[in-house]
């Protein structure tokens, strides 16, 4: 494996564990409002309190990482979604902030203005994470300076909006495992109906997005013609969505959770694929587009940063997974409880 493609791919490993890490904490903040009372809502937040910031280094390290292995990918990406980053760097402040602040205050408007914060703004950020999935499938307009030539309504076409609409119901769906494995009792069975309801909304999303895909966007499939084995992925796919209900019928909500993080790493695999070579694809003309090799740094630095990663990354690993350990089991409502 070349270093660009050795880059390539570890963007890919870092943006599916943040939308597996993150999605399900993105999710829980969409359903939110749906919890009743105060205390359903605090248990919400606590659900996910001691990890939301951790998963988010995901996010940065990919940022940081993109930076440093494809400077020219990510001048573009920031001078085209500029007031889009903004945006989305609003709403995951504002997630933190209403987090932080909404107990902070025993008023009913005081809570109930942070309540509906939290929602929006994580509704919000799904969106935004989607709607830029879908626009570097379908292309944006890169002239051959490698600057973007459109304004930011011009982001928002049909196809990277339903892609948004299809990241918001994967969310919502992954959101609500969790949730059911996080709580207990009555609250705990209401949310059982919610995963049901969640998992239709996105099987329906998943099946236009996929029909959408094929017929109009057509680097969605070019190179599952030139590799046809990515086609075992897309079966592993299936397999893992299909696993989803089953396991919620048979009350193994931990295997739910689990085949709906491979689902999620199976689409950043298939979304990777479409791309590649490219991260940018302009919609002016394909030679214009920012690929692995044109937008990438030099050889040494490529190598540098790959000595870097395989140092680093053994340590993100095991704080993860001892920040999971140790906050393992149902939550419960504390002193020092969100």
């Amino acid at each position: 494996m070349d270093l660009n493609l050795f880059w390539f791919v570890t963007l890919g490993v870092l943006l599916a564990g943040y939308a597996i890490l993150d999605g399900f904490d993105l999710g829980v903040g969409i359903l939110h409002l749906a919890a009743r009372g105060d205390g359903e809502r605090r248990l919400f937040m606590n659900s996910i309190g001691p990890l939301w910031d951790g998963n988010e280094v995901w996010l940065v390290t990919f940022g940081g990482a993109l930076f440093a292995a494809f400077p020219h990918a990510y001048a573009t990406a920031f001078s085209g979604f500029y007031l889009a980053f903004m945006v989305l760097l609003f709403a995951l402040i504002m997630r933190a902030v209403s987090m932080e602040f909404r107990s902070k205050h025993d008023s009913a408007a005081w809570r109930r203005f942070f309540d509906v914060a939290f929602f929006l703004a994580s509704l919000l950020a799904t969106l935004l994470f989607g709607v830029a999935v879908g626009s570097s499938m379908k292309g944006i307009p890169v002239g051959a300076d490698f600057e973007y030539a459109g304004t930011f309504l011009g982001l928002l076409g049909p196809f990277p909006v339903l892609v948004g609409l299809f990241t918001v119901s994967m969310f919502m769906m992954h959101g609500s495992i969790y949730l059911y494995l996080k709580t207990q009792g009555d609250l705990q069975q209401r949310i059982h109906g919610w995963m049901w309801r969640a998992f239709a909304a996105f099987l329906a999303m998943y099946v236009i997005t996929t029909v959408y895909s094929v017929v109009a966007i057509p680097n969605a499939t070019a190179t599952f013609r030139a590799h046809p084995w990515v086609w075992f992925v897309v079966v592993l796919n299936i397999l893992a969505i299909a696993n989803i209900p089953r396991a919620i019928y048979h009350q193994q909500p931990f295997y739910a959770f689990v085949s709906s993080s491979c689902s999620i790493a199976a689409f950043v695999f298939l979304f990777g694929v479409a791309l590649y070579p490219n991260l940018i694809v302009s919609s002016i003309d394909p030679s214009y587009s920012l690929t692995i090799y044109n937008a990438a740094s030099s050889p040494k630095t490529l190598g540098i940063m790959q000595l870097i990663a395989f140092l680093g990354m053994p340590f993100v690993l095991a704080y993860t997974a001892v920040i999971y350990w140790v906050f393992r089991g149902k939550v419960e409502l504390g002193r020092f409880s969100y």
